[in-house]
């Protein structure tokens, strides 16, 4: 092997190794608080962390005597300031975390915001159940999860807020007050996709379903099939539970080829051989992630290898609980200069081969972008919440992109990605909100036409706007 090739490998394992955390500075006045992304570091107040509703109803109340700004904070993997501002009080939910309530006859469970999806699969998994719809990671707390209202591998399921029964909110004035689709109804679909711009979420009642044994079905494909191989062999297909798709940004086939993972119904029988909780292995998939983002050479490399693990994975047998436990340390990257950034398109299903035509035509023309992975799901029509992503039958693409942290790199990734915005659009799809402020004022309203019914109801409920964050301070306004 070259000189150089060992080098890069060697760097690249470094870089596999590093992880990025944003840590709380809780006894510094007027600490400094970065996302995920690490490209808005804000000076808040103070933050705030509370175990008890009484503890989270006196930071709410002081902040009305104070005419303090409250903004709302989980594990803080969305990336556009959705969970912070500038000199506001940041209220740290992940100490909120208990099982309130298990109800096996029902199959629902209720937890506090604060727990993590990973919290209600050790503790329904001994019983038999499983989660309905959670993102593909499993770090993440309920009530950051409902704020983004979030879909993952299940297509059985619509997005996250099918699921939820209830939830209990402590409004801006610091009462609690009752929300579901009866009580508090107009709340119910505003909160859920609602950026945590109502309240606080407090507790939250989730229906359940059974843990399950899935057969993997992998298959390699060119992406002019996919999607008629979707629609028969899928979603017509009931005993297909589970679907997740990549396809290549690797230049050799950037675009065109896509490989598939299906989870087929197995013999229940066995699933008692299959349901222990496991963890995952990343060091050597983060390590060739790593690779790829140096070079074209790296990004070759990496999709032939996924295609490798993807076919030594075919007819494996998995628990539902299981596929949905990935860990996103396989994501985690420190860099002084550059981070990573997420976008998710929402497109039609009959738009998909057309949608990644134009695509590619547009990325060709983008040398210094560095798109490093695309992922598909699917996700059913559902337009409950007032900001509803999934306004058809849609595949959802996400998008891992490395950029730099200079004010020209930022501002290159806000051109590229108002352009792909705009393709989607004309594709009759949408964006999710979650990620950096790049989307201007008019793609929002376009991609979600109730926007301003939803800030309005903002101002309803939150008059004095003393629940606020940066994508408010850059749409709401």
């Amino acid at each position: 092997m070259k000189r150089s090739y060992v080098l890069l490998l060697l760097l690249a394992y470094l870089a596999a190794l590093g992880s990025s955390i944003f840590v709380y500075q809780n006894k510094i006045s007027h600490p400094v608080v970065k996302d995920k992304g690490r490209l808005l570091p804000i000076k808040v107040k103070n933050i705030q962390s509370a175990t008890g509703e009484q503890e989270l109803q006196q930071i709410v109340r002081e902040a009305n005597k104070t005419n303090d700004k409250l903004t709302i904070a989980g594990m803080q993997h969305s990336q556009g300031g959705q969970t912070l501002y500038p000199n506001a009080m940041l209220i740290d939910m992940k100490s909120y975390n208990k099982i309130v309530r298990f109800d096996r006859k029902r199959k629902t469970i209720t937890v506090q915001s604060g727990a993590t999806w990973n919290d209600i699969q050790k503790y329904i998994n001994p019983y038999g159940f499983a989660i309905k719809v959670m993102q593909s990671q499993n770090i993440f707390t309920i009530g950051g999860s409902l704020s983004v209202n979030v879909h993952g591998r299940d297509i059985r399921n619509d997005a996250l807020i099918d699921t939820v029964e209830s939830f209990r909110l402590l409004n801006p004035d610091g009462d609690i007050i009752n929300v579901s689709r009866k009580e508090n109804s107009s709340l119910f679909y505003s909160v859920i996709g609602g950026y945590g711009l109502f309240g606080i979420i407090l507790d939250v009642t989730l229906k359940l379903t059974d843990d399950e044994l899935y057969r993997t079905r992998t298959k390699i494909m060119d992406y002019k099939k996919y999607e008629a191989y979707f629609q028969k062999n899928v979603l017509n297909n009931h005993s297909v539970k589970m679907h997740l798709a990549r396809i290549s940004i690797a230049p050799n086939t950037f675009l065109k080829e896509m490989y598939i993972t299906d989870y087929v119904e197995a013999n229940q029988h066995d699933l008692s051989q299959y349901n222990h909780l496991k963890g995952e292995t990343i060091a050597i998939p983060k390590f060739f992630l790593g690779l790829s983002r140096y070079s074209d050479w790296g990004k070759n490399l990496f999709w032939d290898v996924q295609k490798k693990y993807m076919k030594m994975s075919d007819g494996k047998l998995v628990s539902r609980n299981n596929v949905m436990r990935s860990d996103s340390n396989f994501m985690e990257y420190d860099s002084s200069t550059r981070t990573e950034v997420l976008q998710e398109y929402f497109v039609p299903v009959n738009q998909f081969t057309s949608y990644i035509d134009s695509l590619r035509e547009a990325l060709k023309k983008e040398k210094d972008f560095n798109l490093l992975n695309i992922t598909i799901r699917f996700v059913d029509k559902n337009q409950e919440a007032v900001m509803s992503y999934a306004k058809d039958d849609m595949f959802a693409l996400v998008l891992l992109i490395n950029q730099g942290q200079s004010k020209k790199d930022i501002e290159q990734t806000q051109r590229v990605v108002r352009n792909m915005i705009n393709i989607t659009l004309e594709h009759h799809g949408s964006y999710y909100l979650p990620y950096y402020s790049y989307p201007s004022k008019k793609q929002l309203h376009e991609a979600y036409p109730r926007t301003d019914e939803f800030f309005n109801m903002k101002r309803k409920y939150d008059p004095k706007e003393r629940f606020v964050n940066l994508f408010y301070e850059e749409y709401g306004k």
